[in-house]
C-alpha cells in the first residue's frame, strides 16, 4: 500500500472506531444497569415517537410501595432484585407494543398501545403486587400504578399524560387497600 494513502486512511480508520465507541457509549448510557429498561432520554424519546403514532396509548406511572422498608429491612440486594423482578413484569406486560422506562429509584414509566386479548391493568397490577422470591425467601413488592390514556387529553403531550399518570398514582397510593389506576376527569 502507498504510504501516502496510508497516512490518509489512518486518520479515517480512527475515527470510524471513535464514532463505534461513542455510538456504543450512548446506547449503554440510555439503560439502566440494573434493570436493562431505557432511562428517561431512551424512553421519552420512544414514548413521543408512539403518542404522535397512536390516539389510543396508555402511559403508565408506576411507583414501589414501601421499597425503603424493603431495603431496611432486607438489604440492598434484595432492593435490587425488587427492582429488576418489577421491570421484567412491566417490560412483559408492555410486550412488542410498548416500551418501559427506569426515572430513577423505585420510579418506573411506560408507554404502550394495547391490543384485544392482550393482558390489561388488571394483570400488570397484580402482577406488580405479587411477591418474588429472593435467596429462597418470598419478599413483598408492592407498586402504585397511575394511568393516563392519552384519548382523555385534549392534546396528545407527553408531559400532560404524564401530569395525569402521576395525579393517578398518588391518588393509589393515598388508599391504602387501593392499588392501581384512578379514574381520571377532564
Amino acid at each position: 500500500m502507498d504510504t501516502h494513502a496510508l497516512a490518509l486512511a489512518l486518520p479515517l480508520v480512527g475515527w470510524a472506531a471513535h464514532s463505534g465507541l461513542l455510538t456504543q457509549r450512548l446506547a449503554t448510557a440510555r439503560r439502566d444497569p440494573l434493570t436493562g429498561l431505557h432511562t428517561r432520554a431512551g424512553w421519552t424519546a420512544r414514548a413521543q415517537r408512539t403518542i404522535r403514532r397512536h390516539r389510543d396509548a396508555l402511559v403508565l406511572l408506576i411507583d414501589l410501595d414501601d421499597f425503603k422498608s424493603l431495603n431496611d429491612t432486607h438489604g440492598h440486594a434484595a432492593g435490587d432484585a425488587a427492582l429488576a423482578v418489577a421491570a421484567s413484569r412491566l417490560t412483559d406486560w408492555c410486550g412488542r407494543h410498548g416500551v418501559a422506562g427506569r426515572l430513577g429509584g423505585d420510579e418506573f414509566v411506560a408507554v404502550a398501545t394495547r391490543r384485544h386479548g392482550e393482558p390489561g391493568m388488571g394483570e400488570l397490577i397484580r402482577d406488580l403486587n405479587r411477591p418474588f422470591t429472593h435467596h429462597g425467601k418470598a419478599l413483598p413488592l408492592a407498586a402504585s400504578v397511575g394511568v393516563c390514556h392519552l384519548a382523555d387529553l385534549p392534546h396528545r403531550a407527553l408531559s400532560d399524560a404524564l401530569t395525569v399518570a402521576d395525579a393517578a398514582m398518588y391518588a393509589a397510593k393515598g388508599h391504602p387497600g387501593r392499588r392501581g389506576p384512578r379514574p381520571t376527569s377532564h
